[in-house]
């Protein structure tokens, strides 16, 4: 008679986020080296290194600290200890993974999802993704429009590899992009940034559309690359 294996309870979900993690370090600090209301922390490289995280990690703290109010982030300054009562930490955001959680996940199959689309798209397929191109294009200042075209042309790729669970899956991945992604995307965001993501998509559709799985993988993944370097040094 065989044995019945008992299996551990998966408890991963009760685990807090890295950046939480980093959070509650940064607050320990703030108190630990008494920095008052109104002053101005270490840079973010100090930060980094007197914490022993990556630029990655600690940006995205700040941005969850931001979001519950212990700091302000002033563009051209430095970021500074908020002069409202520190709230409690169940204010801070605490939803799905992190933006540089997802966009390593969207590396790893995003780059994958383009090859096998520039494989098997047909020629309906590639026009869905030009049509989600033109539309980033068209709506460039409108902010609400562009993260909608944005959003299309990658779905437009996945469902052109005629997979649905490919679909289902950077569906998920796309509606993590939470409070945290788009406070992110506020600070660090830059018209160089938005100018470049619109050649990358030129570049991923003319591979697609040539049929080379080779060239498209590389030009999803140099696209996600960058976004990352970019958010992640500013």
């Amino acid at each position: 008679m065989l044995k019945k294996t008992v299996l551990p309870v998966e408890n991963s979900a009760h685990e807090p986020r890295l950046y939480r993690v980093v959070a509650d370090r940064i607050q320990e600090l703030i108190r630990n080296e008494h920095i008052a209301p109104g002053e101005r922390l270490p840079s973010e490289r100090d930060l980094a290194t007197k914490l022993s995280v990556s630029r990655a990690s600690l940006r995205e703290a700040l941005i969850a600290l931001e979001l519950g109010g212990v700091i302000e982030v002033r563009g051209g300054s430095g970021v500074y200890v908020s002069d409202v009562p520190e709230p409690a930490d169940s204010d801070l955001p605490e939803a799905g993974p992190g933006p540089f959680e997802v966009l390593s996940a969207r590396r790893l199959i995003e780059s994958e999802i383009a090859a096998i689309a520039a494989r098997v798209a047909t020629d309906s397929a590639i026009d869905a993704i030009l049509q989600a191109v033109v539309e980033m294009e068209k709506n460039h200042d409108n902010y609400s429009s562009n993260e909608q075209a944005d959003r299309n042309f990658h779905l437009a790729i996945a469902r052109a590899t005629g997979n649905s669970a490919l679909v289902g899956s950077l569906t998920y991945l796309w509606d993590q992009r939470g409070r945290l992604w788009h406070k992110l995307k506020e600070h660090f965001q830059t018209e160089e940034l938005r100018q470049e993501t619109l050649k990358d998509h030129r570049r991923i559709l003319e591979a697609i559309a040539d049929h080379d799985p080779a060239a498209a993988r590389k030009a999803m993944r140099a696209h996600l690359e960058r976004v990352t370097r970019t958010f992640s040094r500013g």
